[in-house]
């Protein structure tokens, strides 16, 4: 298959299948919610952990819906670059659901904490590769360019910090777990400290 063989249409077809695939990994995380069985809120305090896990993926998740959704915008056609980086990034986030639900039963011991760092990094280096194949194949006006120059580097810094998080868990996973909220922070921000760091 060449770059672009399938035009718009097809890049439109993979990001639906996409979107489907996302939908199914937010539902299987909230499956993972258990009520408990005795009456009384005061049983649902102990599952906090839990909680806490699936809003913070839930958000994580959500960021790369949203990114994907965007840079499908500047996509003009499908290649096989663009196919395996894209269902190298679903499978990635297929894992969050496991991590999650591994984080919130272990309470955010450091081994769970750990695990759940290295599947958000995962992702992370697929959308790297997917956003490459984009730049490179798709739209190439000053729009698209901007677009790819400042989510570059917020996935950097995203990247780097999630990577930070995981020695920092050996001393403490909170400060490890909160790396991965500060991830969140950032890419939720209208606009990004870097493009006032870079004059962008």
């Amino acid at each position: 298959m060449t770059d672009g063989a399938e035009g718009r249409e097809g890049a439109k077809r993979v990001e639906a299948f996409s979107d489907g695939v996302i939908a199914i990994i937010i539902t299987i995380m909230v499956l993972e919610l258990h009520a408990p069985e005795e009456p009384g809120l005061k049983h649902l305090l102990p599952l906090w952990p839990v909680f806490v896990a699936y809003l913070l993926s839930y958000i994580y998740v959500a960021i790369y819906w949203v990114n994907h959704h965007r840079l499908f915008h500047f996509a003009t056609g499908v290649s096989n670059g663009l196919v395996w980086s894209n269902i190298a990034l679903l499978f990635a986030l297929s894992l969050v659901p496991f991590a999650t639900a591994y984080l919130g039963e272990q309470q955010f011991t450091r081994d769970a904490t750990l695990l759940y760092l290295g599947t958000m990094l995962l992702p992370s280096f697929a959308y790297s590769w997917l956003q490459a194949v984009i730049r490179r194949t798709g739209r190439q006006d000053d729009v698209a360019q901007d677009y790819h120059l400042r989510s570059t580097r917020k996935g950097m810094a995203a990247t780097f910090v999630y990577a930070l998080g995981i020695p920092l868990a050996f001393v403490s996973p909170v400060a490890g777990l909160a790396c991965a909220a500060l991830v969140a922070v950032f890419w939720c921000l209208p606009k990004s400290p870097l493009d006032a760091l870079f004059g962008a």
